[in-house]
C-alpha cells in the first residue's frame, strides 16, 4: 500500500509540475500578444501623425502660395494644384517647339517668380518638410530628331535641357547669387532638373491624356511645372512599403 500510495504521489507531482509549466507559457504567450498589440497601436499612432503632417504642410504651403501669386497667375496663365505642382502651360510663354531657348516674356516672369516662390519655401517652418523641389520639362508629341532618333529619347533629352535652362536662369539670378553658403547648399540639395519628355502630355482641358484618353493638345504640353515633394511623402511611400509586405 506504502508503495501505491507513493506511485501515486509522484503522478500527482509530475502533473502539478507540467500544470505550472504550462501555465508559465501561457503568461509568455500573453505578454508576447500584449507587447505585439502595443507596438502595432504605437506604429498606427506613428502613421495616423504622419498622414496628418504631410495633409497639414501641403495645404498650408498651398494657401501660402495661392496667397502670395493669385493675381500673377491670373496675368501668366499659370495653374497651382493642391498637390503643389505649379504649372507654366501658356504655349506663348514657354518654348518654341524643338527649341530649348528661354523667351524673353517667361524670362519676366520667371524673374517675377522665382525669388518670391523660394522665399517661401526657404522659410524655416518648411526647411524640414521639404524633401525635393522639381523642375520638370515637358515636350510635346513632335519628333526632335536632332537629340535622337527614338523620338521618346529624344524628346527625354529636349525637356531635359528645357528644365536645365530654368535651373541655369535661377542660379544667374542676382536673388540666388546673394544666398548664403548655407542657403546655396540647401537648395542645391532640394533643386533637381528633371526630364519628362511627352509621358505626361495635356489634353484640351489640361488634364493628363494618359488619365483623360483624350487627344494631346502640343500646345499645352510643352510646359514646364515646378513640383514640392514633402519629407512626408517619403515618409508615407516607406509606410505603404511596410503595409505591402
Amino acid at each position: 500500500m506504502a508503495l501505491a500510495k507513493g506511485k501515486g504521489s509522484s503522478n500527482e507531482s509530475n502533473w502539478i509540475s507540467f500544470s505550472d509549466i504550462m501555465t508559465g507559457l501561457m503568461v509568455i504567450f500573453m505578454f508576447i500578444a500584449i507587447s505585439y498589440i502595443v507596438e502595432v497601436q504605437k506604429k498606427q499612432k506613428e502613421r495616423d501623425l504622419i498622414f496628418k503632417e504631410f495633409k497639414a504642410t501641403k495645404e498650408q504651403l498651398y494657401a501660402e502660395l495661392k496667397k502670395e501669386f493669385k493675381d500673377d497667375f491670373k496675368e501668366w496663365e499659370v495653374e497651382l494644384d493642391k498637390d503643389l505642382s505649379i504649372k507654366f502651360t501658356n504655349p506663348e510663354v514657354l518654348f518654341e517647339s524643338g527649341q530649348t531657348n528661354i523667351r524673353p516674356y517667361f524670362a519676366q516672369i520667371l524673374s517675377k517668380f522665382l525669388p518670391r516662390y523660394f522665399s517661401i519655401l526657404m522659410q524655416n517652418e518648411y526647411k524640414n518638410k521639404i524633401a525635393e523641389i522639381r523642375i520638370e520639362g515637358h515636350t510635346d508629341t513632335v519628333v526632335a530628331l536632332k537629340f535622337d532618333v527614338d523620338p521618346y529619347i529624344g524628346n527625354i533629352m529636349l525637356s531635359q535641357l528645357r528644365s536645365a535652362q530654368v535651373l541655369k536662369y535661377f542660379r544667374n539670378m542676382d536673388y540666388y547669387k546673394n544666398l548664403s553658403p548655407k542657403d546655396e547648399q540647401q537648395l542645391q540639395f532640394w533643386i533637381t532638373a528633371n526630364g519628362l519628355s511627352y509621358g505626361r502630355t495635356l489634353d484640351d482641358n489640361k488634364q493628363m491624356t494618359a488619365l483623360s484618353g483624350k487627344p494631346t493638345n502640343n500646345n499645352y504640353s510643352r510646359r514646364v511645372e515646378f513640383r514640392i515633394i514633402t519629407t512626408s511623402e517619403i515618409l508615407i511611400e516607406q509606410v505603404l512599403k511596410e503595409i505591402s509586405k
